[in-house]
C-alpha cells in the first residue's frame, strides 16, 4: 500500500463561517459527549467555539465529573438543557443528538465508536482510536459499513507548522533520510503510589467503567488519568503519545508498515509506583530504506535535541526537527546544498482547527475533508501497539503486510486483539 490520503493529512484548514449569523438553525450541529473528566472535556469546549455547534447530552460513569462539568462557565447559560446519562447507550438514543465525542479511557473507545457509527451518528473518538490491532481493524469495518464521518483527535495533523514541515521533507532538500527518531520524555508524567484497593468513589459506577476489561477491585492509583499506565485499559507513553508523533514520521517518510520491529525497556525510573507499561522505551521499526527509532522515558524533560518531544529526520544533507512549538533544519557540517532553516515557530497548535475542520466535514457530508479519517488513525495506533507488543513479548517480530498480522502464531492469538469480559464482545463486521 502507497502512501495515499488513508496516511496523508488532507490538510484544508478550517474554512467554514464564523459568524454565528451565517449559521441557520437548520445547520446547527447538536452534540452529546461521553467521557468529560479530561481531554473529553477539552476537546467538546473546542467544539463548541465552531460557530452553530450546541451541546445537548453528557454521559459519565463518575457523577463526580457530570457536576463539576456543568460548572463550568462555557455551559453556564444552558447547562439546565444538557441531558445527562450514566449509560451511553441511552445517550445514543436519543434522537437529536448528530455527533458523539468519546473522551474515555482507551479501552472503551472500539465498542463505543461502533456503538455510535450503528446509531447513525457522526463520531470524535479521541486517540489511540484503539486498544488492540484487533480494535483498529474493527473500527475501520464499522466506518465503511455505517458510513459515519469521524475524525479522531490527533490534532497535529491540523497544526499548520507540522504540514509546512512536511512539505520540506518531501521536497528532497534534506537528501536521502536513513533514520528517523521519534523522542517522547515527559518529566511531569509519574505514575501514583501503590495503594491497597478499596472502595470506588461515591459517585462511580466502577463496574461501567471496567466494561470490557477485566474485573478487577478498585485502586485509585489505576483511576482516571493514570489508567495510561495499565495494560488492560491502555498502552502507556508509546500509545498515549506515540500516535501523536509516529504518526508524522510516517507521514514525513510516506511509509506504510514495518517489516520488524523490537522493543526494549523496563520500569527503570519509577519501580516502586503503581504502573504495568514502561517508563523507559526504546523501540526499532525497520522499514524498506530507512529505520525508526522510538525513545521514550517518564520523569526526564531533556530528550534529543534538548527538546522533552519531537520527530528528528535525519539526511545526508541535514536533519529537520520537529515538535509542538516549531521545527527547524540542522545542517550536516559536510553539506555543501544550504539547507540550514532557523527556527520557525508555530501559528497555532492545531485543536482548535481539528474542530472546525471536523464540523466542515459534516457540514458538506464529505469524510475526504477530514484531517484524520479512521484509517488513517488505526494505521498509526498498529504501528504503536506493535512496539507495545514487542516489549511485552521480550522478542524480535516480523510483521506480515500481506496477512495483517505477525508471523508468529503464538504472537498473534495472545496480543492481536484483546479478550474481552463481563458479557461484552467486540462486533465482528465485514
Amino acid at each position: 500500500m502507497g502512501a495515499g490520503g488513508m496516511f496523508l493529512p488532507r490538510l484544508k484548514g478550517y474554512a467554514v463561517s464564523k459568524n454565528t449569523k451565517d449559521i441557520s438553525a437548520n445547520n446547527q450541529i447538536r452534540i452529546g459527549s461521553i467521557g468529560i473528566n479530561g481531554m473529553g472535556w477539552s476537546n467538546t469546549l473546542k467544539a463548541l467555539e465552531v460557530p452553530g455547534v450546541k451541546l445537548v447530552a453528557v454521559c459519565d460513569v463518575d457523577q463526580n465529573a457530570i457536576r463539576k462539568r456543568l460548572e463550568d462557565k462555557a455551559v453556564a447559560s444552558f447547562k439546565d438543557k444538557v441531558r445527562v446519562y450514566d449509560d451511553y447507550r441511552k445517550m445514543l438514543d436519543q434522537k437529536d443528538i448528530d455527533v458523539v465525542y468519546i473522551g474515555t479511557p482507551d479501552h472503551w473507545h472500539a465498542l463505543m465508536m461502533i456503538d455510535a457509527a450503528a446509531a447513525g451518528k457522526h463520531i470524535y473518538v479521541e486517540k489511540p482510536i484503539g486498544n488492540s490491532i484487533g480494535e483498529c481493524d474493527a473500527m475501520v469495518a464499522a466506518q465503511k459499513k455505517y458510513g459515519s464521518i469521524i475524525q479522531v483527535g490527533q490534532w497535529q495533523r491540523s497544526s499548520n507548522h507540522f504540514q509546512e514541515a512536511m512539505a520540506f521533507v518531501h521536497s528532497g532538500k534534506l537528501g536521502p533520510i536513513r533514520t528517523v527518531k521519534v523522542c517522547c520524555y515527559q518529566g511531569w508524567m509519574r505514575p501514583q503510589p501503590k495503594v491497597p484497593n478499596s472502595a470506588p468513589p461515591l459517585g462511580v459506577n466502577y463496574d461501567a467503567w471496567l466494561g470490557p476489561a477485566p474485573k478487577k477491585d478498585f485502586n485509585a492509583s489505576r483511576f482516571h488519568f493514570h489508567f495510561r499506565w495499565f495494560w488492560d485499559y491502555a498502552g502507556g507513553l508509546m500509545t498515549d503519545w506515540g500516535v501523536h508523533l509516529l504518526d508524522y514520521a510516517l507521514i514525513g517518510m510516506k511509509a506504510t508498515v514495518p517489516k520488524t520491529v523490537v522493543g526494549l525497556g523496563g520500569k527503570f525510573a519509577y519501580p516502586d509506583l503503581s504502573q504495568e507499561t514502561p517508563d523507559t522505551l526504546s523501540t526499532l521499526y525497520e522499514f524498506d530504506g530507512f529505520n525508526l527509532v522510538w525513545d521514550s522515558a517518564m520523569g526526564i524533560d531533556n530528550g534529543s535535541y534538548g527538546r522533552d518531544h519531537c520527530i528528528a529526520y535525519i539526511g545526508n544533507n541535514g536533519t529537520l526537527i520537529v515538535d509542538r512549538s516549531g521545527w527547524e533544519v540542522i545542517e550536516e557540517r559536510r553539506s555543501g546544498n544550504k539547507v540550514l532553516v532557523p527556527l520557525k515557530e508555530k501559528s497555532n497548535n492545531g485543536h482548535r482547527q481539528h474542530q472546525f475542520n471536523f464540523m466542515e466535514a459534516i457540514r458538506q457530508n464529505n469524510s475526504e475533508l477530514l484531517n484524520c479519517n479512521v484509517e488513517a488513525a488505526a494505521h498509526v495506533a498498529k504501528v504503536a501497539q506493535m512496539g507495545n507488543i514487542s516489549f511485552r513479548a521480550n522478542q524480535r517480530l516480523n510483521w506480515s503486510a500481506e496477512k495483517n498480522q505477525f508471523d508468529d502464531a503464538e504472537i498473534n492469538n495472545t496480543y492481536l486483539t484483546k479478550r474481552y469480559y463481563n458479557g461484552y464482545q467486540l462486533p465482528i463486521l465485514h
